[in-house]
């Protein structure tokens, strides 16, 4: 009687793993089919899209350097993003202490519009910020590409419910020491939401080194052109040079996928801390 309810376990973990093991090469193959491009001419990839790189092309890679500024937007898109990931990290917990542990009049109220701006779609305020840009002249500059980002009320949601959960007696027992809310912002909240500001910083990481639309608009001149930008300049109105593109693909995801993994156990636990306290 017992085998066969240990068969139904087997039979539906088999299943499950099936599934999951299904499910893990369709997220795969995306990046497999890349990669495998990368190291195929044009002409392979126009006869057999799916085929294997047999020889592999290794040529493309430094060809990328030629064919478009690569290495100037490469060095463009990691001083964008560091400087919009520690702006909103810094802005935004600094808000996130101001809201949550503060006492100061129409504070809710006040975190609630902030929030409201989470509402509206990053498309209808980018012709105001495009001419707010040109308004302070700095369309086409460093500028640009990082002040409009450093604000996010969403990083400022995340840090302030994860701050609600930290316990009050250890800001008691810092005032009782004669600590000031500034002393007591940098040595007690932000060391224990560490899990939340590592979430934050993957989170805009990612965002500000994908970001396409905003650099294209406000930006001109390939010296201030990011990865995406540089790497649309290979997409001609004749043809795409698909093995240059997902090179260049490949070396632009490297970053993403070692701040992933460094940041990988932090960013888990901020996951699974991060409540909905109200």
């Amino acid at each position: 009687m017992t085998s066969r309810p240990r068969r139904r376990d087997t039979a539906t973990r088999l299943a499950l793993y099936a599934a999951l093991a299904a499910a893990a090469a369709a997220a795969v193959s995306p990046f497999a089919w890349m990669v495998s491009t990368s190291l195929r001419t044009l002409v392979e990839v126009i006869e057999a899209p799916f085929g294997l790189p047999l020889p592999p092309q290794w040529d493309n890679y430094p060809a990328v350097f030629e064919a478009i500024p690569f290495a100037r937007a490469y060095v463009n898109t990691v001083a964008v993003t560091s400087a919009r990931t520690v702006g909103v990290l810094v802005i935004s917990s600094m808000a996130a202490y101001a809201f949550s542990r503060l006492r100061f009049p129409g504070r809710d109220a006040l975190f609630a519009l902030y929030l409201a701006t989470m509402m509206v779609p990053s498309q209808v305020t980018m012709i105001p910020t495009f001419a707010l840009m040109r308004l302070l002249d700095w369309r086409d500059t460093y500028q640009a590409l990082i002040v409009p980002h450093l604000f996010s009320a969403f990083g400022t949601f995340l840090l302030r419910q994860f701050m609600l959960t930290l316990p009050v007696s250890l800001e008691e027992a810092a005032v009782m020491d004669g600590a000031s809310p500034w002393a007591i912002f940098r040595r007690i909240i932000v060391p224990l939401s560490k899990p939340a500001l590592a979430t934050l910083a993957v989170f805009t990481f990612l965002g500000a080194w994908n970001d396409f639309m905003w650099p294209l608009i406000i930006t001109d001149s390939p010296q201030l052109a990011v990865l995406s930008v540089a790497l649309s300049y290979l997409q001609q109105l004749s043809h795409t040079d698909w093995p240059l593109l997902m090179a260049g693909a490949v070396m632009a995801l490297g970053p993403v996928l070692a701040v992933y993994v460094a940041a990988q156990r932090t960013f888990v636990a901020g996951i699974a801390l991060t409540g909905i306290k109200g």
